[in-house]
């Protein structure tokens, strides 16, 4: 069992508290651990993707009303794939508390795009189960939501879109400097500041350097009135 103040970190990545906590145990179980014997996240993983699935389909729906057939399929299919999947994971902070196999563990496993794919799935499956379907939608929405306006793999993330902005005034490219750190080992907090020349920095927690620039990145576009910025 993981211990009980490591849930309560990924739980409040998530932004929802698990009543049954047996569900986000199996949610982060490799089948791996009890060699197909013990409860793990597979049969989660089914019910997450088709969760995922709905929720993303009416969120595209809802939000672009002139959209064909096809490109609201364009759009779904670009959200719900595996490597968005991992992405959310990451920014969730999943990989620490996935549970696996010793062999698994050896290979690094927890932080492979496919294994992250699969615990964002069963996560949102074990809150659906846990709180109910608007309960899994809201996860869906806060996750997936800043994601809509990205249109393929050529994605312009914040930093992307924060780079861009500062050559286009002729501007060096941003930097980002770590300014503090705090949390256990297990599930540290990053604090970056995003700098531009000329400009003040803009500073940004997350559970790892990735997220934590991207939520910078995107906390100065915010600030200096840029649109776009997909945080």
């Amino acid at each position: 069992m993981a211990k009980k103040n490591e849930i309560a970190t990924l739980e409040a990545a998530l932004g929802h508290t698990f009543k049954n906590r047996s569900l986000v145990e199996q949610a982060l179980t490799h089948v791996s651990l009890h060699s197909g014997q013990g409860a793990h996240y597979q049969r989660l993983e089914f019910l997450g993707d088709r969760v995922l699935g709905l929720v993303v389909a009416e969120m595209l729906h809802e939000a672009y009303p002139q959209a064909t057939e096809g490109e609201l399929s364009r759009r779904l299919a670009h959200l719900v794939r595996r490597e968005t999947c991992a992405e959310v994971a990451a920014d969730w902070g999943v990989a620490p508390h996935i549970r696996l196999g010793a062999g698994e563990k050896r290979s690094g496993l927890r932080n492979k795009d496919p294994i992250l794919s699969d615990v964002c799935e069963s996560l949102i499956a074990a809150v659906h189960l846990d709180a109910g379907f608007e309960a899994a939608k809201a996860l869906v929405k806060r996750a997936f939501g800043p994601k809509m306006s990205e249109p393929g793999r050529a994605v312009r993330d914040a930093k992307s879109l924060l780079q861009e902005w500062a050559l286009a005034r002729g501007l060096p490219v941003p930097t980002y400097e770590e300014t503090a750190r705090s949390g256990p080992d297990h599930a540290p907090v990053f604090r970056i500041a995003a700098m531009v020349r000329g400009f003040d920095p803009c500073e940004a927690e997350g559970p790892s350097k990735r997220v934590a620039e991207r939520a910078a990145a995107a906390a100065f576009l915010a600030r200096e009135g840029v649109t776009g910025d997909d945080e």
